[in-house]
């Protein structure tokens, strides 16, 4: 009886195991799905709304496709068309990363600028701040209608203030070597969104690193230089990444600068090479609309996205590294 009770305990106890595995096995199921629950929301717009547009422009890339008939497989044929045989690529590849160095830059310091202004305003500061803002709440369209309108050579109240003081004003938007730096004064005029997040993380900066500052004799630049930048650093960064990925899909404004610059009357059936003055303003995502929706080339169309996309990836990877990026190690 009692080698019956200990071999009955014996088989009882290799049980237990077993069965706390069992339950854990379990748990553990039930922690996955509970987290692949709240994930959900997430995975189902990451794979409608981004990874199958990149596998579905992958896959056209290598495909000739007018979106009438079914695709019908060309290889590297489309990539060799949009570098070797494709005249615009060049230049609108050239403008697209001309805006992203020269319009990134200047938004981003003179948002810091302003927000250092306004931050150290001792009354006004919501007139001052209302006035710089309320430009980035314009339209695009309507924006560049109106600055287009304030730069014509011709007629414009700039050139008339500039020769009322005996200085011979440029063409703007007529002129190719002036074309670019308009665009870039015109996403200054609309600089409001960087004011907010820079007077935002100003504000943030500790008084108290200021006020020891000040008591070891820093002067204004060191005061910036030292406390300040490593402060809001993180915010530099994000507003450069965000810059470059806004920047290198650039297509309303171009468009719309050009096509108005021309002197051209748009109406129903009218077709205009995007690009005035002498493809100037000519960027990217202009070619990938002229080819897809214009052309009917889709497959050309996705190897500039996928080109756009590259770039896109690559300058945000370089600016990420804590090395040779904004962030310094510690952040």
């Amino acid at each position: 009886m009692a080698l019956s009770l200990s071999g009955a305990g014996a088989r009882t106890g290799d049980r237990t195991p077993r069965g706390g595995d069992a339950l854990l096995r379990r748990k553990k199921t039930r922690d996955r799905l509970r987290t692949l629950g709240f994930l959900s929301p997430w995975l189902v717009g990451f794979s409608v709304f981004f990874g199958y547009p990149l596998i579905a422009t992958v896959y056209f890339s290598f495909m000739h496709y007018n979106q009438i008939k079914e695709p019908e497989f060309v290889g590297l044929r489309n990539w060799s068309y949009v570098f070797t045989q494709m005249p615009l690529f060049g230049p609108a590849l050239w403008n697209t990363l001309w805006l992203v160095v020269v319009m990134v830059a200047l938004r981003v310091v003179f948002g810091i600028g302003i927000g250092l202004l306004v931050t150290k305003l001792k009354s006004g500061v919501g007139f001052f701040r209302t006035a710089f803002y309320v430009p980035y709440l314009a339209p695009p369209v309507a924006a560049t209608v109106a600055f287009v309108f304030l730069l014509n050579p011709a007629t414009g109240p700039v050139n008339e203030v500039l020769a009322a003081i005996g200085i011979d004003g440029p063409n703007w938007f007529n002129d190719p070597a002036w074309s670019k730096p308009s665009l870039v004064m015109l996403s200054l005029w609309g600089i409001g969104d960087l004011m907010v997040i820079f007077m935002a993380a100003l504000l943030d900066v500790p008084k108290e690193q200021y006020e020891a500052a000040e008591l070891d004799g820093a002067g204004p630049w060191a005061r910036f230089r030292y406390v300040t930048w490593p402060n809001i650093t993180p915010i530099v960064m994000f507003a450069v990444v965000t810059g470059v990925v806004q920047t290198m899909q650039y297509y309303t404004q171009a468009l719309v600068a050009g096509k108005l610059a021309s002197g051209v009357t748009i109406g129903p059936g009218t077709v205009i090479q995007p690009g005035y003055p002498d493809h100037s303003t000519i960027t990217v995502p202009q070619l990938v609309y002229q080819l897809g929706f214009q052309n009917f080339n889709t497959g050309a169309a996705c190897v500039l996205s996928l080109v756009l996309f590259a770039i896109a990836m690559a300058v945000t990877i370089l600016l990420m590294r804590r090395k040779s990026g904004l962030l310094s190690a510690e952040d």
